[in-house]
């Protein structure tokens, strides 16, 4: 079959965006190179000119969500805020990103294939012990391990739960404020 012409450049950000989308909709296993350039209506070929194989590529799009997730901790972080309302705002943070960048968060939290899982790098451990380090700094009284924990595991329920139902963060984000608000009393 001759190569259709195309208009524009095949990119990375084109081969994440549609290899994101089949992989949340049809699983890691069930999704194949050619289905990924087919989506695309590229070559094969063009797509391993980016990426030398599947995990590969399924390894960049958890790499560009964690380095996503943890820009917006940073940013909450370095603002100058009283420590309650910055850890309000990692909360909110954590929560709005889920639901806002559903795909993504299904990938990087949700993804259950074996393969994928023993594939996955360090980005999931250096963002947790970003959120992790955030609480147990900022809070009045010491957390412990279960505790910073306890509060991840909260948000992700929120996150996996909401998911299922909204298409926004903004369809919740009053939810989302109380949740926030309601684990703030808990460890403050």
């Amino acid at each position: 079959m001759p190569r259709k012409s195309v208009q524009q450049e095949l990119t990375r950000d084109m081969i994440m965006d549609a290899a994101r989308t089949l992989f949340v909709n049809k699983g890691y296993q069930h999704v194949s190179m050619r289905q990924i350039a087919k989506e695309l209506e590229y070559s094969h070929g063009a797509i391993y000119y980016h990426f030398k194989n599947k995990a590969e590529l399924f390894y960049a799009l958890v790499e560009e969500h964690f380095k996503m997730l943890d820009q917006i901790l940073d940013e909450i972080l370095e603002k100058e805020i009283e420590p309650k309302e910055k850890i309000r705002e990692v909360l909110i943070g954590f929560m709005q990103f889920g639901l806002t960048h559903q795909n993504h968060y299904e990938i990087m939290f949700l993804t259950k294939d074996e393969e994928v899982r023993n594939f996955l790098s360090q980005s999931p451990n250096r963002s947790y012990e970003k959120f992790a380090r955030a609480l147990s700094l900022l809070s009045e009284r010491k957390l412990s391990i279960q505790d910073i924990w306890s509060i991840f595991i909260s948000l992700h329920g929120f996150v996996t739960h909401y998911s299922r139902h909204v298409t926004s963060y903004e369809d919740v984000q009053g939810m989302a404020a109380a949740h926030a608000d309601f684990l703030l009393r808990s460890i403050r």
